[in-house]
């Protein structure tokens, strides 16, 4: 039996929790407001960017894990603090640190991003998430650490959540015949990454000394654009109906609205194909990506995520 110390409770790190205390491993997870402890989950509220707290509460943890979510437009004020808390607590107990990356550090241009792709992102978000890494990076190569990265796609899952693209704000109209407005362009084919599967990578990392020191894609099923993604989730109910919103209503409304102002920031990633290889992570973290027909069933419930056999 292990120890795990996950930072975060949002979709990914409650997904992670649930699936540790199903292999019989006992999980902490931190977060700011804490949470009700259940079984081998239990919470408790800290603030993740004292380093003096976070070190005490990951001691003698065997993997300390960030799947925090700093809000999308404080993501170069928040992340560096924070960041650097984690990885000086890992510094300090031993615990191996796995951090939950995405693919904005990637200057993709609408190429197929690859663990070698070059982390040369020029937007802010993605300028702090590539810097992030090279900073975690250098501390493993000193021997001060140990680190790894694994990086999902936008996410779909049982417990995606409001953040996510693909999450209820896009299923609830979907499923019920109503029109879903968008900002992601529809037909640009995208990777979207099953929660299940970022979590069994995230585990994965941790227990595999190989894959210290280096960046990961999480393993995915084959890419869609939003339009075949939707037809997949209305199986069984009415046609979808999909409306992108014009560039320019987004760039407006982000006069107003820093997540929309942050979105239009990014917007080749929603309006140029957005896709990940994931086959040199399959070889090394021993996985492979969940079908989509599973996914989908088993993120409208139904089936038992996990009961696929």
């Amino acid at each position: 039996m292990n120890r795990h110390v996950i930072v975060g409770k949002g979709a990914v790190g409650t997904t992670l929790a649930h699936l540790l205390a199903d292999q019989g491993d006992d999980v902490l997870v931190l977060s700011r407001s804490g949470g009700t402890s259940t079984g081998r989950i239990a919470h408790a509220a800290a603030d993740a960017g004292d380093v003096d707290s976070l070190s005490r509460a990951a001691e003698g943890a065997d993997v300390l894990y960030n799947c925090a979510s700093p809000a999308y437009h404080r993501w170069p004020t928040d992340w560096p603090p924070l960041w650097a808390s984690m990885l000086e607590s890992a510094a300090r107990t031993g615990a191996v640190l796995v951090t939950a990356g995405n693919l904005y550090g990637y200057a993709t241009h609408g190429a197929v991003m690859t663990e070698d792709s070059p982390l040369t992102s020029t937007d802010a978000k993605g300028a702090v998430r590539a810097q992030m890494w090279r900073d975690a990076e250098a501390r493993h190569r000193a021997g001060d650490l140990r680190v790894t990265e694994v990086r999902g796609a936008d996410y779909v899952g049982p417990r995606a959540d409001s953040q996510a693209l693909a999450g209820p704000q896009f299923l609830g109209p979907l499923r019920a015949g109503r029109v879903v407005r968008t900002v992601v362009a529809v037909d640009q084919p995208h990777s979207w990454t099953y929660l299940p599967d970022f979590a069994r990578a995230l585990v994965a990392a941790g227990r595999t000394p190989e894959a210290w020191g280096h960046g990961w894609h999480v393993p995915t099923a084959e890419p869609l654009t939003l339009r075949e993604l939707g037809a997949r989730f209305a199986v069984g109910g009415p046609a979808p109906r999909i409306r992108p919103v014009p560039a320019a209503v987004v760039r407006a409304l982000g006069v107003v609205s820093p997540l929309l102002r942050e979105v239009a920031a990014v917007s080749d990633h929603f309006t140029r194909p957005y896709v990940m290889d994931t086959a040199r992570s399959s070889q090394v973290l021993g996985l492979v990506a969940t079908p989509w027909d599973d996914a989908i069933a088993e993120t409208l419930g139904l089936t038992t995520v996990g009961g696929r056999a």
